[in-house]
């Protein structure tokens, strides 16, 4: 009979440091800050044994939780600035731009859609399309999917 894990929610200052160091290495290394489990290991000062030992058994919460992927689609002004604007507007309120799609401007207006993973945001939903939407050069803004 194969055992099948069980898992707990702990608060990480309940946690034994060398948990709370692997989890740390492991981001350096995903971060690119580290570029080898050698480098990560060294500055968060454990082994490479604790690493490897632990590696598969740690995991920050978040990354537990499935993602919130919301799509907008717009319809903009063709005009220099707009997509920066709207993306700076991403960007100030912690969502992060996954995708951009955009068709060939036509009479002055192209149609773009992007997808963001909205779990870091800082506002609401509702409250970013609402940002989004009076963005000068925004025609049209509006949830297509998530």
């Amino acid at each position: 009979m194969k055992n099948t894990p069980k898992y707990f929610i702990v608060e990480a200052a309940a946690l034994p440091e060398v948990f709370l160091k692997v989890a740390e290495a492991k981001r350096l290394i995903a971060t690119g800050q580290a570029s080898t489990v050698n480098e990560a290991t060294k500055m968060t000062g454990i082994s490479r044994s604790a690493f490897y030992k632990y590696r598969d058994s740690v995991q920050p919460f978040q990354k537990m939780n499935v993602s919130r992927v919301i799509t907008f689609q717009f319809v903009l002004h063709d005009e220099p600035g707009v997509l920066s604007a709207i993306l700076s507007t991403y960007a100030t309120h912690g969502a992060n731009i996954l995708t951009i799609n955009s068709i060939t401007p036509s009479n002055g207006c192209a149609l773009v859609t992007i997808s963001a993973e909205t779990t870091e945001m800082t506002v609401s939903l509702d409250e970013l399309l609402r940002l989004l939407t009076a963005t000068n050069g925004v025609i049209k803004a509006e949830v297509l999917a998530g």
